[in-house]
């Protein structure tokens, strides 16, 4: 019971850890929005006025965005606990190798993958989205950005210790979140129609 209890309290306090971190390095979080909120802001620019086209595009649109805005994060699961010894230190504790990969890839979509799905709201405004189209693409984002998260970190802690690990990690991860994409998408798309 105790050795439950106490896998458990690690398991918070590497969730907490990364958090933590996470907050001391706001940079990183803000550079995932912005670059979301960029893309999403690009796309009507580049495809013109037509609002029919817009509101047709952009479920698929601002899931694209926010898969790009995740992988930005990606490799900054493991990378950073690889390179200070912290990642040698989580293995060696209580708390089994996959709940500890859990924990940290929660701290990861918290800090990244929720917030992309909390500002998503806003970005569909400007593609004229009904507001009851716009809760159906952030309730899609709100389920399937863990799932880029969950994904992302089997690429991220396969290419931790390789050079030119952010390229290799999206040949990984690309065809592996191809199907939360098209569910996520047709979700949302399905709805307006």
């Amino acid at each position: 019971m105790s050795t439950n209890a106490s896998g458990f309290k690690i398991f918070q306090g590497v969730i907490a850890r990364d958090l933590r971190l996470a907050l001391r390095r706001k940079s990183d979080s803000l550079a995932v929005l912005i670059f979301f909120a960029v893309v999403a802001s690009l796309f009507p620019l580049g495809i013109g006025p037509e609002q029919n086209l817009l509101m047709q595009i952009a479920p698929g649109m601002l899931w694209i965005a926010a898969l790009l805005a995740a992988m930005l994060s990606l490799h900054k699961i493991f990378s950073e606990d690889f390179m200070d010894g912290s990642l040698d230190q989580i293995a060696l504790t209580a708390l089994p190798l996959p709940l500890a990969v859990l924990a940290k890839t929660i701290a990861h979509w918290i800090s990244s993958g929720l917030l992309l799905a909390l500002i998503s709201p806003i970005l569909a405004l400007q593609f004229n989205l009904p507001m009851d189209t716009v809760g159906v693409l952030f309730i899609s984002l709100l389920l399937g950005t863990p799932l880029l998260s969950l994904i992302g970190s089997i690429g991220a802690g396969l290419t931790l210790a390789s050079r030119g690990g952010g390229t290799l990690l999206a040949l990984i991860i690309l065809p592996l979140v191809s199907p939360v994409l098209i569910f996520g998408a047709g979700a949302v798309e399905s709805y307006q129609s």
